[in-house]
């Protein structure tokens, strides 16, 4: 699995808790997400097969994620968290390649995250989500071995509320 694979599947790995949550606003981030798989920028032969999140609430000041990916040689990888939505760092556990994530939701609709792995950044990423609430775009930037930057679009699909 390639370098940008990874980073991009760690989208869903992470967690963050919502200053949309904090206020009684609920985000419509929460919920079911699957990965238009046809879209991304990479040939078919490498594309994950499938790649799920969830995002939930789990308290007024907790965000949880939970992740599924199936990869192009059908592998499964997973990973959870929880955390606050303040950007201090959280842990991310399970099988995937990122272990801290920090995160914001400076509005209800949009959600900042960074992801670490072994103490590198991997990857900040931009998820917002359309006005009808049935795609979630996902924004991923970050860099090539060279030092040079990549920004990468992927969109997920609403599979559940």
């Amino acid at each position: 699995m390639s370098t940008s694979m990874k980073t991009l599947i760690a989208a869903g790995l992470m967690t963050v808790a919502g200053a949309a949550t904090a206020a009684g606003v609920t985000s419509p981030l929460v919920g079911a997400w699957t990965l238009d798989v046809a879209t991304l920028p990479m040939p078919p032969q490498v594309r994950p097969q499938r790649v799920s999140l969830e995002f939930r609430d789990v308290a007024p000041d907790r965000w949880a994620t939970k992740v599924e990916i199936i990869d192009a040689a059908g592998q499964r990888l997973d990973s959870a968290s929880t955390v606050v939505l303040d950007g201090s760092p959280g842990k991310a556990t399970g099988s995937y390649f990122v272990d801290v994530v920090a995160a914001r939701m400076p509005e209800p609709n949009v959600l900042v995250m960074q992801f670490i792995f072994e103490g590198i950044p991997r990857s900040t990423r931009v998820y917002s989500v359309s006005a009808d609430g049935a795609v979630l775009t996902e924004t991923e930037t970050y860099f090539l071995k060279d030092g040079t930057p990549k920004m990468r679009v992927a969109r997920f699909k609403r599979s559940a509320p």
